[in-house]
């Protein structure tokens, strides 16, 4: 009943969202990607809203029902009959009635099962897609034959776009690449590579007096103009590419540069995706608590790699299980544990799946005394209050089922603040 009821709610919002560009003509931003659409879409909301009237998807609204419900403006009603019917009402008011309605629509696009993104191409047609990264084993992968075929089913985005419409590609990422050749769009390019139009260059840490980590600087070059961008409170490459691709789609809308670095600087981290929080006993927390694959996660610890401590402190990994992942899980979760050996002092592992990091960090020759192993988030929360000590940096990473966001409440510096720094805190989720 639960699935009929949401295939009904579905179609209403999606008719509804259709008449309502197709009534107000917003032009449209598509993020997509295996990696850092959320965070990009942050950040192209950041330097895009000083400008102009824009409204961006919230949290991840990148699905069947989450596009529509970021075309009308309106929240996740869950399981909710009310609600539900109250956003079909607000739908039905844009439609009937004339509103102030956004000039520019940024729309997160995912892709859960084969065919999720070709029906939403179906109808949403973009003027800018922006295209992150590809992984090598991306999440949700257990629903498609192979990576070709989650490559192909974003690529029906790009397929997608208005025929005066712009492609925003990642110059480091090979699939994307292949994906700009493809296409006849006008085209822009970001990148470290010296080839993109946009290049980023020297990005290091910077650390605040008491010698912890406090988020990334790097510097843009664009046809010979070298700015400076400083990002707080994040970490690690998607910190780079996610305020790069941002500032690329803004010189497209003839956006000042200068006024985009700035912009940037007042970008709030999207929670869960390598933030930076205070811990308990004078600690670092890096949550990136919001889900997580095989690339993310080797990405997240090589950031980790690069943070420098002071004395005594430890780099600490309290790792969850990586989800959808099919017939590649044991065989990644396993790699995942030999670069922990190389990276970290001490490994937590959340979950029967991540037991196999474990089994690949001792194989690589990390202490058993160093490795401990728990079947859920909030047992390892707890455990963890007691053994980190001042100086420790700690990442926080697992995929959404196992919620790993229990383990970073438990030992941040302030939990009464969980509710806007932690993701999945709403009442449906913490009632789960």
């Amino acid at each position: 009943m639960k699935f009929i009821l949401k295939k009904i709610i579905s179609i209403i919002i999606k008719f509804e969202a259709i008449l309502i560009i197709k009534k107000y003509k917003p032009e449209i931003i598509a993020v997509t990607g295996s990696i850092g659409k959320t965070s990009t879409k942050d950040a192209i909301f950041a330097v895009m809203s000083d400008s102009f009237f824009v409204r961006k998807s919230e949290k991840s609204f990148n699905s069947e029902i989450g596009v529509p419900l970021t075309i009308l403006g309106c929240q996740n009603a869950w399981f909710n009959p009310i609600e539900w019917a109250r956003n079909i009402i607000t739908g039905l008011e844009l439609i009937i009635f004339d509103q102030d309605y956004p000039k520019w629509l940024i729309i997160e696009v995912g892709a859960d099962r084969p065919g999720d993104i070709k029906e939403i191409a179906k109808w949403l047609k973009p003027s800018i897609v922006v295209l992150t990264s590809f992984a090598k084993v991306p999440v949700h992968v257990e629903f498609f034959k192979n990576r070709d075929e989650i490559i192909r089913e974003k690529k029906y985005l790009v397929d997608a776009l208005k025929h005066d419409g712009i492609l925003i590609v990642n110059s480091d990422d090979i699939d994307s690449m292949k994906i700009k050749e493809s296409t006849k769009n006008i085209s822009f390019i970001y990148g470290t590579d010296k080839l993109a139009d946009i290049v980023a260059t020297e990005a290091k840490n910077y650390y605040g007096k008491d010698g912890h980590i406090e988020g990334i600087t790097f510097k843009v070059e664009y046809e010979k103009n070298i700015i400076p961008i400083v990002i707080k409170g994040s970490l690690g490459a998607k910190s780079i590419y996610s305020p790069l691709a941002a500032i690329t789609l803004g010189l497209t809308q003839k956006i000042n540069i200068v006024k985009a670095a700035e912009s940037l600087l007042n970008l709030e981290v999207s929670r869960g995706r390598m933030r930076i929080l205070k811990g308990i006993k004078k600690t670092i927390i890096i949550d990136d608590t919001y889900n997580s694959s095989p690339a993310a996660l080797t990405s997240a610890l090589y950031s980790l790699k690069h943070v420098n401590i002071n004395k005594g402190g430890r780099k600490i990994a309290v790792l969850g299980d990586m989800m959808e992942l099919g017939k590649h899980s044991a065989e990644e979760h396993y790699k995942i544990g030999k670069v922990v050996a190389e990276v970290c002092d001490i490994l937590v592992t959340v979950g029967i799946r991540s037991r196999k990091m474990a089994e690949g960090a001792q194989d690589a020759l990390m202490s058993e005394k160093n490795i401990f192993q728990f079947e859920d988030s909030l047992s390892a929360g707890k455990w963890l209050q007691d053994i980190m000590r001042q100086d420790d940096v700690i990442l926080v990473k697992g995929s959404q089922s196992v919620r790993m966001e229990r383990v970073v409440e438990e030992v941040m510096l302030e939990p009464e603040k969980a509710k806007e720094l932690l993701v999945r805190q709403e009442e449906e989720w913490l009632n789960i």
